[in-house]
């Protein structure tokens, strides 16, 4: 099957997570014998920042790890949309492109008579709604939600004909426990800033708690402001910046334990989201401790797959247990690594994918 994914980056993960689930479910579409194109714009804001902070090596050291992998670029305002798409089978548009690109796919579809789906991996349905309402998704065979609530968004406001919910998952090619002689500390921490979605949050639960402890703690990520990076050090935590998501696996591998702390769209309007940052961890067999979020779809097993605290002072107390009693981390990271082998892999991902398709190939022939 001929599968064109319309996305914002495959190569740039900086300050752009969907850019982990999109590998991973590329990989295995290739693996299953599809033929997989991916298409990003040449002006996309992720890979202008990471080539700008980091150069061509960064480039470089994507397809080093990623050597199956393949993009293409495009130029917005000069493409032949339908010179892209006119062999497709299936054809996935992600929301963080421009509504014209949106409509152009859209209006391309009849003519050439591919499955169309649209993937909506973040809050801007309840954050921006005026946004999202702008996409004319009228010629789109439907959504693929990263949740629950997103997707009864979409059907409540009409935005879509037909939604599916599709979370995200770990790339388990890249993502397992990694043997290391080397411990570089007590806790680690991978995620941006979040400007005020989370500013307060991660005082609560990460920083304060490092601090009170005294342990040895590092974090990496992007968009972090002079006074996040001051109220760091005051902390005794180090901050080293942007981490490419390839590089997390060894970096997991050389401290105790990490944390999860949700911007707050995802404890607050958006229960039953995890982000794929959970999922990355367990998958890598670290020890994770999350801040309060409702699993509101029994993704996991919370106390079995990871600890839920609900303050700073209990994350506080399950840090320091956690540290203390290796034979609880250790059943903590068998139960969650074997959840995401079980149901949260990308290679689920795309089965689940494969039979919406196949759904609506159905539909299609039931309606001739």
């Amino acid at each position: 099957m001929k599968i064109k994914l319309f996305y914002h980056s495959l190569i740039s993960c900086w300050n752009h997570g969907n850019a982990h689930f999109l590998r991973g479910v590329v990989a295995d579409l290739v693996a299953k014998g599809h033929q997989v194109e991916v298409f990003e714009p040449s002006d996309g804001w992720s890979y202008e920042n990471m080539v700008k902070e980091h150069g061509g090596e960064a480039v470089s050291n994507f397809k080093k790890n990623f050597p199956l992998l393949k993009t293409n670029f495009y130029f917005p305002e000069e493409t032949d949309y339908a010179a892209l798409v006119q062999d497709a089978d299936l054809v996935i548009v992600h929301e963080w492109n421009t509504s014209e690109l949106v409509s152009s796919i859209g209006e391309l579809k009849d003519r050439f008579g591919y499955t169309l789906l649209f993937h909506d991996t973040h809050h801007r349905s309840v954050s921006a709604p005026e946004e999202m309402s702008r996409y004319d998704l009228s010629k789109y065979d439907g959504v693929l939600a990263f949740g629950e609530v997103i997707k009864d968004i979409y059907l409540q406001k009409g935005w879509a004909k037909k939604v599916w919910t599709w979370h995200e998952a770990a790339d388990t090619r890249h993502f397992y426990p990694r043997a290391t002689e080397q411990h570089l500390g007590d806790l680690v921490w991978i995620g941006n800033w979040g400007d005020d979605e989370r500013e307060e949050e991660l005082e609560e639960f990460l920083i304060r708690p490092v601090e009170e402890l005294g342990l040895k703690a590092t974090i990496y990520g992007v968009r972090y402001p002079e006074r996040a990076k001051k109220r760091l050090k005051e902390a005794g935590i180090e901050y080293k910046g942007w981490l490419p998501n390839y590089m997390a696996p060894v970096i997991f591998s050389q401290y105790s334990l990490t944390v999860h702390v949700p911007r707050r769209y995802y404890t607050q309007s958006l229960p039953g989201i995890p982000t794929i940052r959970p999922f990355e961890a367990m998958a890598c067999g670290i020890p994770l401790i999350s801040s309060p979020w409702e699993d509101a779809e029994g993704l996991f097993e919370p106390g079995k797959d990871f600890l839920m605290v609900k303050n700073g002072e209990e994350m506080k107390q399950t840090m320091q247990e956690l540290l203390t009693n290796p034979y609880k981390a250790r059943e903590l990271t068998v139960h969650g690594l074997h959840a995401i082998r079980s149901k949260h892999s990308c290679a689920h991902r795309v089965n689940e994918l494969m039979q919406i398709y196949e759904e609506l190939q159905t539909a299609k022939l039931e309606r001739v």
